[in-house]
């Protein structure tokens, strides 16, 4: 565990407006965690089923090095195992307080994904739900957090403070429709005091496009989320650049995400500070990985599931941890 989370974690020494984040490593898939400043708690998607329950054990130890018993809301982006699959095992082994997602999948005829969505809709039918879509929010106490995307459709009107024009618009080149579960994901806005982050699931290169052209509906953000684990048909850069991030972090695996397209636009975004990876991305190879510091896994044969950990504030200072070497960086506005 990082030494500034475990300061923290003492309820005597947590400053009033903190939230923390763990981006638990689920190797390739995405499971994060936020903490609120009111403890209360959101787990964005769960990973990968299997494994001798893997991603579901890393959830839990991620959550109890937070002081958290129970997720009080879940939200899955899409139906996708690296995103979904885990939802059954995690409620085996973690109360549930509320369940958030798209609807019913957008691909009922893909037997793959058919296979995530069956038991992850039994599950979802013991507990309370919604469907949430763009517009809408998750009410987890002491945080906004702004639904921008979902099914496929995204907000009309710009979040506040938003809807500046983007010029990086006349550039954009839209990619082959996708008509699955990734041009479907849940997108979010997550806001603590002046602090933005931006958690866009595996939100599709096309449908990024509406949120950022031809104005930018979502504003800047301190901390981005990687989109779609850093491969190339996600995180354009009319968007990333739009965004203007301080600071990334991308849950990519050794061999999934973490693509050159990708990895060059977030480099290249106008005001990043650092980008953070959970894994060395094999296809990025020397040129294209950050330096070994900022790699929370950086060999595959010794792999130890190692997590990215955030601790923010409402000032909009924030943190980052690698929790393999603790080597820590804090970012202040």
């Amino acid at each position: 565990m990082c030494r500034l989370v475990l300061l923290l974690a003492a309820a005597a020494l947590l400053p009033a407006q903190t939230l923390r984040i763990y981006a638990i490593d689920v190797e390739g898939g995405k499971s994060t965690l936020y903490v609120s400043p009111s403890g209360e708690s959101m787990l964005i998607d769960t990973g990968y089923a299997g494994n001798n329950n893997r991603d579901a054990n890393r959830i839990v130890a991620a959550a109890a090095s937070a002081g958290v018993k129970r997720i009080d809301y879940l939200v899955i982006t899409h139906y996708h195992g690296d995103h979904a699959g885990g939802v059954p095992q995690l409620a085996a082994k973690m109360p549930i307080g509320k369940i958030f997602d798209h609807g019913d999948s957008f691909e009922q005829t893909n037997e793959k994904t058919q296979a995530v969505f069956t038991p992850f809709s039994a599950i979802r039918a013991k507990y309370p739900h919604q469907t949430v879509h763009p517009g809408d929010t998750i009410p987890i106490t002491g945080l906004r957090v702004d639904v921008v995307a979902g099914a496929g459709e995204a907000i009309k009107a710009p979040l506040p403070g938003a809807g500046q024009a983007n010029p990086l618009c006349a550039s954009y080149e839209a990619l082959k429709p996708d008509p699955g579960e990734n041009a479907h994901s849940l997108a979010m806005i997550i806001t603590l005091g002046s602090l933005r982050i931006a958690d866009l699931g595996d939100l599709y290169w096309n449908q990024e496009h509406e949120l950022v052209c031809p104005v930018n509906k979502l504003g800047t953000v301190d901390l981005y989320m990687t989109t779609h684990h850093g491969t190339a048909t996600s995180g354009s850069p009319q968007i990333v650049h739009a965004l203007h991030p301080r600071v990334a972090i991308m849950n990519n695996g050794a061999d999934k995400g973490g693509s050159v397209k990708a990895w060059s636009t977030i480099e290249a975004s106008p005001g990043l500070v650092d980008l953070w990876q959970l894994h060395f991305s094999n296809e990025g190879g020397k040129d294209h990985n950050v330096p070994e510091k900022f790699i929370a896994n950086p060999s595959a044969e010794n792999d130890g599931g190692f997590a990215i950990e955030v601790t923010a504030q409402s000032d909009g200072g924030f943190t980052v941890c690698n929790g393999r070497n603790r080597f820590e960086k804090a970012y202040r506005k």
